[in-house]
């Protein structure tokens, strides 16, 4: 509890989010967006796998750094505290981070990411259609979506979902992988 009371007073000192307070020295300028533009539109062209999940890394690595120090070291934190299977407090770094910065999408993402793991469906959607409002073209979320839907039994909403990463990510095995399989289980039950 320490550890979060002191991370989240670095955090709101260092936060641009609050009237008054500047953007913190140790903050890195955001991603630009012409170069993530320029990314997705490589992914969205390039038919081979290996070169498509090449251009996908550095999209991740765009989204991964949410231009403040603060919120990367949250971000840390939680990822170390899911690793350990500390959910409780995992969820509440990254509600921090939500908090904090609410139009970084992968701070949102990355919550909904817990939830999946918890099996916390309902708020795990609910973070995944934040992280979509904020960046459309997630792939990582819309992934999740379609995951959880599947599970859920909303295979024709999953497979939607599943036809949108394929749309922004067309060389993704596990996004092609998973629409044969549902329009195979969806014609299956139409015979």
């Amino acid at each position: 509890m320490r550890l979060i009371a002191l991370l989240l007073a670095a955090a709101v000192i260092a936060s641009p989010a609050l009237p008054g307070h500047a953007q913190p020295a140790d903050a890195e300028a955001p991603p630009q967006p012409a170069a993530l533009d320029q990314l997705f539109d490589d992914l969205r062209h390039q038919p081979r796998p290996a070169a498509a999940n090449r251009i996908a890394r550095q999209i991740w690595a765009h989204w991964t750094d949410s231009g403040s120090a603060t919120i990367n070291l949250l971000m840390e934190r939680a990822n170390k505290a899911m690793q350990d299977k500390k959910h409780p407090l995992a969820e509440d770094l990254l509600t921090q981070v939500t908090v904090l910065a609410p139009d970084y999408a992968e701070g949102w993402n990355r919550r909904a990411t817990l939830y999946f793991v918890m099996s916390d469906y309902g708020r795990s959607i609910s973070d995944i259609e934040r992280t979509l409002q904020i960046e459309p073209r997630h792939f990582g979320a819309l992934s999740g979506l379609g995951v959880i839907l599947a599970r859920t039994g909303a295979e024709r909403k999953a497979l939607e979902a599943w036809y949108k990463v394929l749309e922004i990510y067309p060389a993704n095995r596990d996004a092609q992988k998973a629409v044969v399989d549902l329009e195979e289980k969806l014609a299956g039950r139409a015979s």
